[in-house]
């Protein structure tokens, strides 16, 4: 009987901590949408160039959200040792570290673009166009990243609202600037990256003073244990973000398949990776919300609550992804007219929307795994979920599907790679509790 109001209160608790993320999440999605959206009216080749950066985006957000998981980790667990000041400087030396290692790979993107387009296969024509685009896209990935790491400090912190709403007013003002930069002043393309850049830089100089004056964050870092404390950060960033770069290493692998049916497919291909990041979005901010509830029942022992919580979790996203499947397939054929001019390009368009959403249930369930087992303390097992979705399910169905039936066989074996790895994922995740319950025998 004292079980069984156990999980409506689950169910409670998830929701507060998810709604604020939920929603600044979606206004990031829908910026990065209507960016897709109004780039599509300047044509084809804009539209494939945001195609090509894509991965690359994927890349830099890798980075910074696997060191936003070992972030959250390790502020709440040291917040919970009731060490403030400790949790304060850890906030400092995250930023510091962050804001570094962002730099360093952005910088690497551009003197490396070269080979990296050879890779994906850009063709002669669009090169031009991706070299403008991307020194302020460049500038505004690094801005992105220096404000995610001040939002996971709110997280680790306990405060979700102030990330949420930080997402909702940046992307906004990203909506709004989209149509001036671009059209207004004439600056195309790069408009684009220009209006992420002044949205990134408003929403930092709002998020910093605020870490600063909540406490949150101090920079007297030599009265820190350096070196401890890097080792811990490193101990759980390192196969967390090697984990979350997995997804695009496969994005740039699938992106290299595409580029073999030509601009139109990679442009397509492109508009339909963007729907899908949208489409994902409940799931990105479970990703982000069950973390800190779950570090802290490990923290008590309390295996059967986080089943419970896990249990809930599943459910919803298998459920809330599929229903979200059929309203994409409903509307289709609305959708690949909306965002692109270019017949071959709706076309395309069309045929990935009537496959591969119907296959965001499995997609979702294996991030939801992936984010899981980080914070129950086995990073390992996430890395191998994600390394066993890339190089077991997803790539090796796209590339037999392309074989088979080309570019339409491509995204079928997208459909059933999803499936697969959300089934793999699950299997794995039980697996990991079911060890964990042998260190917690009494649970």
């Amino acid at each position: 009987m004292q079980n069984q109001p156990q999980s409506p209160s689950l169910a409670r608790q998830l929701y507060q901590m998810t709604w604020p993320m939920l929603f600044g999440v979606l206004s990031l999605m829908t910026f990065q949408l209507t960016d897709s959206a109004f780039v599509g009216q300047l044509g084809r080749d804009p539209l494939a160039a945001l195609g090509f950066t894509v991965p690359m985006q994927q890349l830099v957000s890798g980075m910074y959200v696997g060191l936003g998981i070992a972030t959250t980790a390790i502020i709440s667990r040291t917040l919970g040792q009731g060490d403030n000041l400790r949790a304060q400087r850890l906030g400092g030396l995250v930023v510091t570290i962050g804001a570094s290692l962002a730099l360093i790979l952005c910088l690497s993107v551009w003197l490396l673009q070269t080979g990296i387009l050879n890779f994906l296969g850009a063709e002669d024509q669009l090169r031009p166009a991706i070299r403008e685009y991307w020194v302020p896209w460049l500038m505004s990935a690094w801005l992105g990243a220096l404000l995610y790491f001040g939002y996971a400090v709110c997280r680790a912190n306990g405060d979700t609202k102030l990330p949420g709403y930080m997402m909702i007013a940046t992307s906004l003002l990203n909506i709004v600037l989209d149509p001036l930069y671009i059209f207004v002043f004439g600056w195309g393309l790069p408009g684009a990256a220009w209006a992420t850049i002044t949205a990134f830089g408003i929403g930092a100089l709002v998020v910093f003073p605020a870490l600063v004056k909540r406490q949150w964050l101090r920079f007297d870092l030599l009265q820190l244990q350096l070196a401890k404390a890097i080792r811990q950060l490193g101990g759980i960033m390192a196969p967390a973000m090697v984990s979350q770069l997995m997804p695009p290493l496969s994005a740039m692998l699938a992106t290299s398949l595409v580029a073999g049916f030509g601009s139109a497919a990679v442009a397509a291909w492109g508009l339909g990776t963007r729907l899908e990041f949208f489409s994902i979005v409940v799931v990105l901010a479970l990703t982000m919300s069950m973390p800190p509830m779950i570090g802290r029942m490990l923290g008590a022992g309390e295996l059967d609550d986080i089943r419970k919580l896990v249990r809930i979790a599943v459910r919803f996203v298998v459920v809330w992804q599929l229903v979200l499947g059929l309203v994409w397939l409903a509307a289709s054929g609305l959708v690949s007219t909306l965002f692109s001019r270019d017949a071959d390009v709706q076309d395309i368009l069309l045929s990935y929307l009537l496959r591969v959403p119907l296959s965001y249930s499995g997609l979702g369930v294996c991030m939801l795994m992936v984010s899981i087992n980080n914070a129950l303390g086995l990073p390992m097992r996430a890395l191998l979920i994600s390394t066993l979705r890339l190089f077991a399910c997803y790539l090796p169905l796209l590339w037999l599907g392309a074989q088979v039936s080309g570019l339409t066989g491509l995204m079928s074996g997208a459909l059933v790679g999803n499936l697969f790895a959300g089934l793999m994922a699950y299997s794995l995740y039980r697996q990991g509790m079911t060890r964990l319950r042998q260190k917690y025998p009494a649970t």
